[in-house]
C-alpha cells in the first residue's frame, strides 16, 4: 500500500505536466486563431481587414528573417528579393489568365509577338504554385552555399544581400518587355476563376492568409525546437566550435536561409492578389531593410515577436499616413529610431523584462514569509 502510494506520487505529476506544457505551447496558437479568424472579421471593415491581410503577408516574411537572423545569426539586407521573386511568380501566372490566349498587355507595348518560352510555364498552376517557394528556395540556397563555403559573414554578408537586392531592383527596371519595367505587373481580373473585385474572394484571401500564417509558425517552431533548430542556434553563438565538432556549417547556413527565402516567396505570393500589383520596387534596398526592422521592432529570436512587429508596424505606418499624409514618414523613422534606442530587444524581450522584474519582487516579498512562518511553527508541522 505505501509502495504504491509511493509510486503514484512519484508518477502522477509527469503526466500532468505534459499537459501543462502542451497547453502552453497550443495557447498562442489558439489565441491567434481566436483573434484572426473570429475576433478581427467580427469587428474590421473590409478595408480594415484587406489591411490586415497585407500586415499577415509581412508576418510570414518576419519568420523567416527571425529563423536567420534571431536564431542564427545571419542578418540579410536583401530579403526583398525573394520576396518580389515569390510576388513575380505568382502575378506571371495571373497576367497570363487574365490575358486570356493572348500575351500581356504590356509584351504588346514593348514590340513582342509572342510570349517569351519562360513566361510558358507559368500558365498552368501545377508550376507558377511551387514555383513561388521553390525559385527563391532554390537560388538563396545556391547564393548562400557559395557565399558561407567561403565563410563570408557578418556585416559582409549583409552588403552581399544588399547589392543583391540592387542588383535585381535594376534588372528587372531595365527588362521592361519581360517584367513590365518600373510599372510592374499589374491588371490582374481573377485567380483560380475568382474575380478579385468580389468581396467573397478577399474574404477568402483573408482566410487563407491567416491559416498559412499559424502553419508557417508552426512549421518554425517545430524547426527551432528540433535538433536542427539547436544547431542554429549553435552556429550564432560558436561557429568556430560547430566547424570543430565536424558539422558543415556552411550548409547549415545555406539551408536555413533557403528555408526564409522560400517563406518570403510565399508571403510575396499572397501579396499580390490583395494589393493588385508587383513591382521592382518590391525587391529594392528601402523594402528590404523594413522587413529587417519589422523584427527587430517585434523582438530578434522569437517568432511571436516577429509576427507581433510585423503587424504592429505595418498597422502603425498605415495609421501614421493616413492622419499625417505630409509628414508620416518623420514619425515612422522616429519610430524605429526610438525602439531600438529604448527597447533592444523589441516588444517582446520588454515585456519579459517587465514579467520576470515583476515576478523578481514578487518572488522577493513571499521568499521571507515562509521561513518566518517555519520558525514559530513546532517541529512535527515541518
Amino acid at each position: 500500500m505505501a509502495m504504491s502510494a509511493r509510486t503514484s506520487t512519484l508518477t502522477s505529476p509527469v503526466p500532468t505536466n505534459r499537459l501543462l506544457l502542451l497547453a502552453r505551447e497550443a495557447a498562442p496558437f489558439v489565441i491567434a486563431a481566436v483573434l484572426l479568424f473570429v475576433v478581427a472579421p467580427s469587428f474590421l471593415s473590409d478595408f480594415r481587414q484587406n489591411l490586415l491581410a497585407k500586415f499577415l503577408c509581412y508576418a510570414i516574411l518576419a519568420i523567416g528573417i527571425d529563423l536567420i537572423w534571431g536564431y542564427t545569426g545571419i542578418l540579410s539586407l536583401g530579403h526583398g528579393v525573394w520576396f518580389g521573386l515569390g510576388g513575380y511568380a505568382m502575378a506571371m501566372y495571373m497576367k497570363l489568365q487574365a490575358s486570356g490566349d493572348s500575351i500581356p498587355d504590356f509584351m504588346n507595348w514593348s514590340g513582342l509577338e509572342s510570349l517569351p518560352w519562360f513566361w510558358a510555364p507559368f500558365r498552368h498552376a501545377w508550376f507558377a504554385l511551387p514555383m513561388v517557394m521553390a525559385g527563391p528556395g532554390v537560388l538563396a540556397f545556391v547564393l548562400g552555399y557559395l557565399v558561407f563555403r567561403s565563410r563570408v559573414k557578418g556585416a559582409y554578408f549583409a552588403i552581399v544581400t544588399q547589392a543583391l537586392a540592387l542588383i535585381m531592383s535594376i534588372f528587372f527596371v531595365g527588362q521592361q518587355k519581360y517584367t513590365g519595367g518600373t510599372n510592374g505587373l499589374t491588371n490582374f481580373d481573377e485567380l483560380f476563376g475568382m474575380p478579385l473585385a468580389d468581396e467573397s474572394t478577399q474574404h477568402t484571401l483573408y482566410y487563407i492568409t491567416a491559416g498559412l500564417v499559424l502553419v508557417v509558425y508552426a512549421a518554425a517552431l517545430w524547426m527551432t525546437r528540433s535538433p536542427f533548430g539547436r544547431l542554429l542556434v549553435a552556429v550564432r553563438d560558436d561557429e568556430d566550435r560547430v566547424r570543430f565538432a565536424g558539422y558543415n556549417v556552411g550548409l547549415i547556413k545555406a539551408l536555413v536561409f533557403a528555408v526564409s527565402a522560400a517563406m518570403a516567396g510565399l508571403a510575396g505570393a499572397l501579396f499580390v492578389p490583395q494589393v493588385g500589383i508587383i513591382s521592382p520596387a518590391n525587391l529594392g534596398i528601402v523594402p528590404s531593410i523594413e522587413f529587417v526592422l519589422l523584427v527587430a521592432v517585434g523582438g530578434r529570436g522569437s517568432l511571436m515577436g516577429a509576427v507581433i512587429g510585423a503587424v504592429v508596424v505595418s498597422w502603425t505606418k498605415s495609421t501614421l499616413s493616413e492622419s499625417y499624409p505630409d509628414t508620416w514618414s518623420y514619425f515612422y523613422g522616429a519610430l524605429f529610431v526610438g525602439a531600438v534606442v529604448l527597447f533592444p530587444a523589441g516588444i517582446v524581450g520588454f515585456a519579459r523584462r517587465m514579467r520576470d522584474e515583476a515576478a523578481h519582487r514578487l518572488g522577493g516579498r513571499t521568499a521571507g514569509v515562509p521561513a518566518a512562518a517555519l520558525e514559530g511553527r513546532p517541529s512535527d508541522a515541518r
